[in-house]
């Protein structure tokens, strides 16, 4: 694997990782039809912990068997697939190699009581991603909750271990809880805040939602109005997002979140690809829809990630 040099300058950025975790990056960052570009679509799969198994399967029903998402990772040429355990050791012997995988350690589920102090729960161990030849962990905070801090504390330790064994941290940093509005868990301030505070988490890889020209907090509000903070379009909402992630120096992809339409979806890409950001994390617009229109649209976004569409 001959690493690019655009590759070679963001594994330049992680200044204290060992051989093991930067081969891990790498690894992510040169597989599939966006390897070297410095740009990432990564197929997460963990809504059936999250929204159950009909809300996740049912509109395209091979979804029920873990297979078919590796198979439709590695035929639409991605970057990696992510999963908590189960899912992954379902398919982990036949897909060994194939793709970078990501296991989910932590998990919620809809079921729960949670408005002010949401959580998840620690469903798996750096010993598993091991175990199973996953390239790095992925781990959920809520900013915002009641109990954000005992997230905070459980990835910080996790982080540490999968350092020490030469893999990759993944942080999805997802505000709500506490005093946080519905419209706050995507405002601009709170997700520059979250995304920052994943960075200093130590998280080589962060996840954060695309963020509105809402803006939560009053002291914020009057620092971005000062400072002319120009968030007007979605690629500026972007390009500050990345900022607040030192400057740029981690990576930074965004979710997909629920189901839309294409073109919506397509003009959200060209925002993140403008603004700087390093890809798309597209979970449910992908595996929702039958596999033909489903590779299709992956195509279509990785050609906008390479400045073809």
């Amino acid at each position: 694997m001959n690493l690019s040099e655009q590759v070679k300058k963001i594994l330049s950025h992680y200044e204290s990782d060992n051989p093991g975790t930067k081969g891990n990056l790498a690894r992510i960052l040169m597989q599939g039809k966006l390897g070297g570009t410095g740009k990432v679509v990564i197929l997460p799969v963990d809504q059936g912990f999250e929204h159950g198994p009909a809300r996740s399967f049912a509109a395209n029903p091979v979804g029920y068997d873990p297979h078919y998402h590796f198979q439709l990772a590695i035929d639409a040429g991605l970057s990696a697939y992510a999963a908590p355990l189960g899912f992954i050791e379902a398919g982990a012997a036949t897909y060994a190699g194939a793709i970078p995988t990501i296991l989910k350690v932590n998990s919620s589920n809809s079921l729960a009581r949670a408005k002010e102090d949401p959580s998840q729960a620690v469903t798996a161990s750096v010993k598993d991603a091991l175990r199973l030849g996953c390239s790095a962990i992925g781990f959920t905070i809520y900013p915002g909750s009641d109990v954000a801090f005992d997230m905070m504390e459980e990835i910080a330790e996790m982080s540490r271990e999968a350092k020490a064994y030469g893999l990759a941290v993944v942080i999805w940093s997802y505000p709500r809880g506490g005093n946080l509005t519905k419209n706050g868990e995507t405002a601009m301030d709170i997700c520059a805040y979250a995304a920052h505070m994943a960075a200093l988490l130590g998280a080589h890889i962060i996840k954060v939602k695309p963020p509105t020209d809402f803006l939560e907090l009053e002291a914020a509000k009057k620092v971005y109005e000062k400072e002319k903070i120009d968030i007007s379009t979605g690629a500026k909402r972007i390009a500050h997002v990345v900022q607040s992630c030192f400057a740029g120096k981690r990576i930074v992809v965004f979710s997909g979140g629920e189901a839309k339409d294409l073109d919506g979806l397509y003009n959200e890409v060209r925002a993140i690809r403008d603004g700087g950001g390093n890809g798309s994390i597209i979970g449910r617009n992908t595996f929702q829809r039958p596999r033909a229109e489903a590779l299709k649209m992956l195509e279509q976004i990785v050609s906008i990630y390479r400045g073809e569409a």
